[in-house]
């Protein structure tokens, strides 16, 4: 651990304006040497942008990979990068709608995705009231150097990771502590099979949802908001407080993550090339999910190798 984080702290003294010709570096390897995961990039760009030609989904593809190689730089900056220049970098706007909620005694659940830089997100605490803990919810990561790692840079400005299978417990906590919470849900991840129970068109796909953020929105009682990202520039973005609904348990089931999905689906169709599209998002299709369901049991079939990696998720 320690020789991982001193060689990525190392990399990170160095100034932005030279990490970026770093990046420049890594996108020529990655582009044109390893030509990383391009198949899937130019799979996914065509099924979601079908009435854009081919020369304006190459250069989406293009520019996705010089970003994408930018936030990897930006990533590692996270690790020594100063709260005054990360302010700078990292501009939240109506950060009053939180401050307002927070104030009235009621906690928020907040909507992202994997869009323009989300490790950068971790720096909201620098912008709302310290009534209120903020934090994230993370996934943890198999190789605990790694782990440790991004959990340093995620909880230097104050925020809070929380692995996924400790979500409701932690939160009950935090209620039980007297303590408000501001927390953050990525939420366009893949669902594994077994919790599958909302699908919705999504970038031109059928598209199976999470749907616990909603589901822990309503038990808790939390406010639900979105965070839209605008990339500005190289290396300085804006993220706007949207809010879904301030009495999520008075809203219909799945409504609240399909507006979630509507406001992601904006942002991305504003600026395609910054959201990550190198992840198999599509990889599960209603038709497998037909073939697995079983509707004696209600529950969907799972091969050996699938059964261990919800048991690993989950514990």
């Amino acid at each position: 651990m320690k020789a991982l984080y001193y060689l990525a702290y190392a990399i990170s003294l160095l100034p932005l304006w030279l990490l970026y010709r770093l990046s420049d570096v890594i996108f020529l390897i990655v582009f044109y040497c390893l030509r990383y995961r391009r198949p899937l990039v130019r799979r996914h760009l065509a099924d979601s942008f079908p009435e854009k030609t081919e020369k304006e989904r190459r250069s989406i593809e293009r520019a996705f990979y010089r970003w994408f190689c930018d936030y990897l730089v930006e990533s590692i900056k996270l690790v020594s990068i100063s709260k005054e220049q990360l302010r700078r970098r990292m501009v939240f706007k109506n950060t009053a709608v939180v401050d307002e909620i927070v104030g009235s005694g009621q906690s928020c659940a907040v909507f992202l995705g994997h869009y323009c830089n989300w490790e950068w997100i971790t720096s909201l605490p620098l912008w709302v009231t310290p009534e209120a803990q903020c934090g994230q919810i993370y996934h943890v990561l198999e190789n605990k150097e790694m782990d440790r790692l991004f959990l340093n840079l995620r909880q230097r400005m104050g925020a809070v990771c929380i692995p996924m299978a400790e979500t409701l417990r932690r939160i009950i906590k935090y209620r039980q502590e007297g303590k408000l919470v501001v927390i953050g849900y990525i939420s366009d991840q893949v669902p594994y099979w077994n919790n599958i129970h909302h699908w919705l068109q999504f970038l031109n796909h059928d598209t199976p949802v999470l749907t616990g953020t909603e589901r822990l929105a309503k038990q808790t009682g939390h406010a639900v908001l979105y965070i839209d990202v605008r990339r500005l520039r190289r290396g300085y973005y804006e993220a706007e407080f949207v809010l879904i609904e301030r009495n999520p348990k008075a809203v219909p089931d799945f409504q609240l993550t399909d507006r979630y999905f509507q406001l992601l689906e904006a942002s991305i169709r504003r600026a395609p090339e910054c959201y990550l599209w190198t992840h198999n998002r599509w990889k599960r299709t209603r038709e497998e999910f037909n073939l697995r369901y079983d509707p004696a049991t209600g529950r969907v079939n799972l091969g050996p190798l699938e059964e261990i990696k919800r048991e690993k998720e989950e514990s």
